[in-house]
Formats: structure tokens, C-alpha cells, sequence
């Protein structure tokens, strides 16, 4: 009886893939998109805190909320990404 939930875990469990170069690259070009649509999709911008460094003039009130929620909306999306093309043998 034990066999067989053993064999539902072990196909259950997604494939995982050691940190490289690559994996870098996809994590910072998913949070860089990430950026890009929350620059022009946050309704109420500039809400809160600025950011401490000088930015540039494309970035105009684009503050610590904005980019605390476009950086982990990035890793979400980033995650999703590398699981997805190293349980599809892509990495």
C-alpha cells in the first residue's frame, strides 16, 4: 500500500534545475518586463515613499511601493518561467 503514494509523490514533484548564468538572465528580464507594464499599468502613482536614488524622467513618480510590486509581481512571473522551461527540458 505504501508503493503507490510513494510513486504519486515522485511524479508529483517538479523537476528543478541548478542556479547558472541563464537562470539569472531570465529572472532579471522577467522583472525588467515586469517594470516596464507596472510603469504604465499602476493607476496611483507615486503614493507613498520615493525612492531614495535619483531616477530618471521615464520614471517620474515612481516610488517604493511601485517598485517593491513590480519587482515581486517579477519573481512571480520569473519563477513561473524557469519551472516551466526546465519541466519542458528547455534548461
Amino acid at each position: 500500500m505504501l508503493y503507490p503514494t510513494l510513486l504519486a509523490l515522485q511524479v508529483a514533484s517538479a523537476r528543478s534545475t541548478d542556479w547558472s548564468p541563464t537562470i539569472g538572465l531570465i529572472m532579471t528580464a522577467c522583472c525588467l518586463f515586469a517594470v516596464a507594464i507596472g510603469r504604465f499599468a499602476i493607476r496611483k502613482k507615486g503614493v507613498g515613499p520615493k525612492l531614495p536614488v535619483q531616477t530618471p524622467a521615464l520614471f517620474s513618480n515612481f516610488g517604493v511601493p511601485e517598485l517593491l510590486a513590480t519587482m515581486s509581481f517579477g519573481h512571480i512571473l520569473g519563477a513561473g518561467v524557469i519551472l516551466g522551461l526546465t519541466n519542458a527540458g528547455v534548461l
